[in-house]
C-alpha cells in the first residue's frame, strides 16, 4: 500500500476538519493535508478527539504542491458523468475499486476532497489522474466531508475485524450427536429424522458457531431434557444455573 495523503481543499467547516482527522486516525492513517482551510480552533480540535495529533500535524499548502508531490491523484465527487462521452468525471471507481487500483503502488497517493459546498471544480478535476466517488441514494447523493473521509479510510485501511473462537468439527460432530439424542428423546418421527438431522447441519454451518455458543445449545438440550425426564416445571436440575447453560 502507497503512502496515502487525505487532502481537504478549502475546507469551509473546522469541525468537519476535526472529524475528518479523527475518521482516518480511526482507520490508521495519519497524513492529513489542508489546503487554503478555514481558521482552525478549539472546535476542531473538540472534534478530533483523540486524533488531535493528526490534526496539530497536518500539513498546510498549496493545491500545485499537492500534484507535483503526487506519484497519483485521486479525485472524489458525488456527481458523475452521465456518459463516456464526457470524460471529465468518467470513468469512476468505488472506494473498493480504488483499494485494488492503488494497492501495489510505490509512491504517495493524494486523495483529494472538495468544498463542502460544491466540491472539486473542473480544473482540479482534468488534474487528477482517478475519479472516485462512493455509492449513495440518488434522493440524497451528497455526503458530509467527514463521512465520505470515513468511508474511503476505512476501505483503503482493509483492517481484520479480528479473531475469535469458532467451535471445532469435534465439537460440532458432539452436538449433532447431541441433537439426534434430543429427537429420540422427544419421539421426533423416525421418516423425519434424517432430513431433520440435515436441517440441522445446514443451519449450524451457515451459523458458524462459536465454541461457547456450542456449549450454550448443549446446557438447553439438557437443562430440556432433564425436565422432560423428571416431568417438572419449577425446579432447576442440578448444576445448574438459571441462565439455561449447563456447566461443562
Amino acid at each position: 500500500m502507497p503512502e496515502i495523503r487525505f487532502v481537504l481543499v478549502e475546507p469551509l467547516y473546522e469541525g468537519n476538519v476535526g472529524f475528518a482527522a479523527r475518521a482516518i486516525k480511526n482507520f490508521g492513517f495519519s497524513r492529513l493535508v489542508l489546503v487554503d482551510p478555514c481558521p482552525l480552533g478549539d472546535d476542531a480540535l473538540a472534534r478530533a478527539a483523540h486524533a488531535s495529533d493528526v490534526l496539530k500535524a497536518a500539513r498546510v499548502c498549496s493545491l500545485e504542491e499537492v500534484f507535483s508531490e503526487s506519484d497519483i491523484t485521486v479525485a472524489t465527487t458525488g456527481e458523475v458523468g452521465k456518459t463516456i462521452c464526457h470524460p471529465m468525471r468518467m470513468p469512476y471507481c468505488s472506494p473498493r475499486e480504488l483499494r485494488e487500483m492503488i494497492g501495489d503502488v510505490a509512491g504517495t497517493v493524494s486523495i483529494l476532497f472538495g468544498r463542502e459546498n460544491w466540491g472539486l471544480n473542473n480544473e482540479e478535476m482534468r488534474r487528477s489522474d482517478i475519479v472516485c466517488t462512493i455509492p449513495t441514494s440518488p434522493d440524497y447523493p451528497i455526503l458530509n466531508l467527514s463521512h465520505a473521509v470515513a468511508i474511503i479510510a476505512y476501505e483503503l485501511a482493509g483492517l481484520p475485524r479480528g479473531e475469535y473462537l469458532l467451535a471445532g468439527r469435534e465439537q460440532m460432530e458432539h452436538l449433532y450427536r447431541h441433537i439426534d439424542q434430543y429427537l429420540t428423546l422427544i419421539n421426533h418421527p423416525a421418516f423425519k429424522r434424517e432430513g431433520t438431522m440435515l436441517m440441522m447441519r445446514r443451519i449450524f454451518g451457515r451459523a458458524r458457531l462459536t465454541a461457547r455458543e456450542a456449549s450454550t445449545l448443549h446446557g438447553l438440550m439438557r437443562r430440556s431434557e432433564w425436565h422432560i425426564r423428571h416431568d417438572v416445571r419449577t425446579e432447576s436440575p442440578p448444576g445448574e444455573d438459571d441462565s439455561g447453560d449447563a456447566d461443562e
